[in-house]
Order: C-alpha cells, then sequence, then structure tokens
C-alpha cells in the first residue's frame, strides 16, 4: 500500500494539509502501540510497525517537496540526487561568483561575506520562484494527470535540490564558527 492509500487520498500532487493532519491522528490513535501494550508481542510488533509506517507516510505527504518526490518515484521517475556538475546553465555565472567569493572567505578575506550574503538573498530567492512554479505544476498535473507535467517538476525539482545546496553552503560559510548554519 503506498502512502496516498493508507491515508484514503487520491494520488494529487496538491493536498488539504488540515484534512492529512486530522487523518493521521485518527489512523495514529487506532495503531498506537500503547494501545497494545497488554496483547501478545506478535500484535505489540505490527502495531509498531504500522506506526512507523503512518508516521513516514505522514512526514512526507505533509511536505509539498518530499510529496511530489515520492509521486514522482511512485510514477517511475529517477529523482536522484543533484552532482555538483549538473549546474542549471542559467546558474552558471552566478555559481563561478559564489565560488570565488566562497574561496575569499575561507582564505580569510572578511570583504567577502557581504556578497555571500547578497548570494544568499538570491538563491532564497529563486527557490521562493521555483516554489512557485511548482505549485503551479502541481495543479496542472492534478488536473490532468499527465506525465509530461510529472517530468517538468522533475527539472524544476533537481533546480531547486542545486540551489538549496548552494544555500546550505552559503550559510555554512557564513555561520559563526562553532554554530550550526540556519
Amino acid at each position: 500500500m503506498d502512502h496516498f492509500q493508507l491515508f484514503g487520498l487520491k494520488r494529487r500532487l496538491s493536498l488539504d494539509a488540515a484534512g492529512l493532519q486530522e487523518r493521521f491522528y485518527e489512523l495514529s490513535r487506532e495503531c498506537h502501540p500503547d494501545r497494545y501494550a497488554r496483547r501478545p508481542a506478535g500484535e505489540r510488533q505490527k502495531a509498531e510497525q504500522a506506526s512507523a509506517l503512518l508516521n513516514d507516510a505522514y512526514r512526507t505527504l505533509r511536505d509539498p517537496i518530499s510529496r511530489a518526490e515520492y509521486l514522482l518515484k511512485q510514477e517511475g521517475f529517477d529523482i536522484g540526487e543533484q552532482r555538483g556538475k549538473d549546474v542549471p546553465p542559467e546558474l552558471l555565472e552566478e555559481v563561478f561568483e559564489l565560488n570565488m567569493a566562497l574561496e575569499g572567505l575561507r582564505g580569510g578575506d572578511e570583504d567577502a561575506r557581504g556578497p555571500l550574503e547578497e548570494a544568499r538573498r538570491r538563491f532564497l530567492e529563486m527557490r521562493c520562484e521555483i516554489d512557485t512554479e511548482l505549485g503551479r505544476l502541481f495543479q496542472q498535473y492534478d488536473a490532468s494527470g499527465d506525465a509530461a507535467i510529472l517530468q517538468q517538476i522533475r527539472g524544476v525539482l533537481n533546480r531547486r535540490r542545486y540551489i538549496r545546496n548552494l544555500v546550505q553552503e552559503v550559510e555554512k560559510e557564513l555561520a559563526p564558527s562553532g554554530q550550526p548554519a540556519r
């Protein structure tokens, strides 16, 4: 049973978050291991497994990005990890400038901090634009079920993943020593 079936939902990319949460709480009460504390070990183990599966499904479906990646996998699309050499063409210049600023900061040039903060702002803005584009594509897919739209979503998710990695790299370098990045 896939995650959507577990919650009694159609395979859709746009979901009602409040409805999903309500259904999660309903199902959680039904299979919570505490309800099986006095039952035989086999029943307790099944309840623990059901609860773990339910928690995993909920974590996946409540996040739009995880939900899209999950649906793509279910539909046979390879979403793979973004590799450093797979720079989206529209980002080549920005990535080059980012790498120069990162190199400078790592070499002790505090003047590179400003360009890195500006790069972080631009990448966060790009990620926001991508999320808006994904929302539009999610609605188109839900209305049509067209696999060609899933292919577009896959490409946009790859771009988003690449930008997310850039943001994390910048935040790691901007974080004060000994402090985790935000």
